[in-house]
């Protein structure tokens, strides 16, 4: 059957068979450029739109991390709550649904299209930010449900975004780049975020930083239309999209979520409650019996939601030292700013501008990124990676609360990005080196499970230590310091772990370059 051209703006679709009069017809100048080097079939216009728009998914993901965490204090006055356990949910469920739902994302992008998955998480993401603005009529717990399901949409997103960007550019120099790029947005999503959170929290009202945000998403669902090519057409048949289909892992997909959203609530919810409590160890035991189901289910079906053989040693240890990292980080940033407004009494606007060092040095430490990538086995740069998220902690841990800013939580803002932006990239490159194309969405689902999920169980981690510490809450300097201290110490792990990865590329070279 002849196909009629689909509008891929310069996309090429090297198969001249498919239509009859493929030899008669006039060819376009971007029908005839070829597929070499590095460098995408998309004209320069076509390209910087779709990076843009792909990039600008990462950058939101990571602004409603920041939206949340900024104005914590202002949003739980709003609504009567100073438990901190409960407060931490305002974070904590983000990054849950955004880590968790990523492990069915990928498959879905698969199966349906990453394009329009995509296109529907920039929605889903509009739909639920304004709720989460509406919350502000409402009560703290139809907030911490928004923010929840508002977190779903980085889930779906992230993951297709970055499959579009694996199976548009072939492995090289300009790929790496674009991944580094990529991860460079990640602390100037946040301090974006949190900037504007914090001016409207200030001087408006938080809720319009959600309703802000669901409109700029709305905007970006309809600018992908144009800005972002239909890969999914130009290189898949509809007949096997719909053998794909048949063969979703419905099993593996409920097991998996619930296991992992059951595990996190109670290790979250313990802090806060109790371990003590029934629910709390009731939950994990369910959580934990529903992930063997789901490894049982994924080492028999035929259309796994994890490739089994895609996880190498290398890229167990790559993901392992990832989880670790971003763990810490997650747990230094969130004492970092309750140190800044809860005993330095900053306001969040004050603490945003702060935090924004970590911006430029994001960009500093993409660019350095996207240069070793090619030349440095990816283990090597993990450890440095690990390195800069073990520093950041000691730096605030060990800082007085009187000391001046330029100190050392100015030289922290510094260095944490070179861990961020070391070890997110170096994961996402090895990952989609490692499976063939149409599996790219299951490589990106990997790496973002790891580092959103990590940080939510980072939190539950470092609230137990914290509430062990500081059981009636009394010493907040004490407090803060129990949790970069554990934040040292999941860093030291990942150093552990990172170091091993590279020890075993050294017996083992050839699996330093997978593909």
């Amino acid at each position: 059957m002849a196909e009629k051209d689909s509008p891929t703006d310069g996309l090429v679709v090297s198969n001249p068979a498919s239509s009859p009069s493929a030899g008669s017809e006039k060819k376009s100048e971007t029908d005839t450029v070829p597929i070499k080097s590095d460098k995408p079939p998309l004209s320069p216009v076509r390209e910087v739109a779709f990076v843009i728009t792909i990039v600008a998914a990462q950058l939101l993901t990571q602004a409603g991390i920041g939206q949340g965490l900024a104005p914590l204090h202002i949003v739980g006055d709003h609504f009567g709550v100073k438990n901190p356990g409960q407060l931490s949910w305002y974070i904590a469920s983000f990054s849950l649904t955004a880590g968790t739902f990523i492990l069915v994302a990928g498959r879905l992008g698969d199966m349906y299209g990453h394009k329009r998955v995509f296109m529907a998480a920039f929605t889903w993401y509009g739909v639920w930010s304004m709720l989460c603005g509406a919350s502000y009529y409402s009560n703290n717990i139809f907030f911490s449900v928004a923010r929840g399901f508002q977190g779903m949409g980085p889930a779906f997103l992230t993951p297709n975004g970055l499959a579009l960007l694996g199976t548009m550019y072939p492995n090289g120099m300009r790929k790496n780049m674009i991944f580094s790029l990529y991860g460079a947005c990640a602390p100037g999503g946040y301090i974006l975020g949190a900037t504007f959170s914090s001016l409207l929290a200030q001087y408006a009202t938080w809720a319009w930083a959600y309703w802000i945000m669901g409109i700029v998403c709305f905007m970006m669902a309809a600018a992908t239309i144009w800005t972002v090519p239909d890969v999914d057409r130009a290189n898949a048949s509809t007949e096997k999209q719909v053998a794909v289909k048949q063969r979703f892992d419905y099993l593996g997909a409920l097991s998996g979520v619930s296991g992992l959203v059951l595990i996190n609530v109670a290790w979250n919810q313990g802090p806060t409650v109790g371990w003590p409590d029934p629910y709390v160890y009731i939950l994990l035991i369910l959580g934990i019996l529903s992930l063997v189901v789901f490894v049982f289910v994924e080492g028999r079906v035929s259309q796994p939601l994890l490739p089994v053989k895609a996880l190498t040693a290398p890229v167990l240890f790559v993901l392992s030292a990832t989880a670790a990292g971003w763990a810490s980080f997650g747990v230094w940033l969130y004492y970092l700013w309750q140190f800044l407004q809860q005993l330095r009494h900053h306001s969040p606007l004050v603490a945003s501008a702060e935090n924004s060092p970590s911006a430029l040095t994001g960009f500093i430490a993409s660019i350095v990124t996207g240069f070793l990538i090619s030349k440095v086995p990816i283990p090597y740069i993990m450890v440095l990676a690990l390195v800069a998220f073990c520093i950041t902690p000691i730096l605030s841990a060990t800082m007085p609360i009187d000391q001046t800013y330029w100190g050392q939580t100015f030289v922290s803002t510094l260095i944490i990005p070179f861990g961020m932006d070391m070890s997110f990239p170096s994961a996402i490159i090895l990952l989609s080196g490692s499976v063939p194309k149409e599996h790219q969405g299951i490589a990106a689902s990997l790496v973002l499970t790891v580092t959103n999920y990590s940080i939510s169980m980072g939190l539950g981690i470092a609230g137990t230590v914290a509430k062990q510490i500081n059981p009636d809450g009394s010493n907040l300097l004490r407090q803060f310091r129990s949790g970069w201290y554990t934040s040292i110490g999941l860093a030291g792990m990942g150093i552990v772990i990172a170091v091993a990865s590279a020890l075993y590329m050294r017996r083992h070279p050839l699996a330093a370059h997978p593909h």
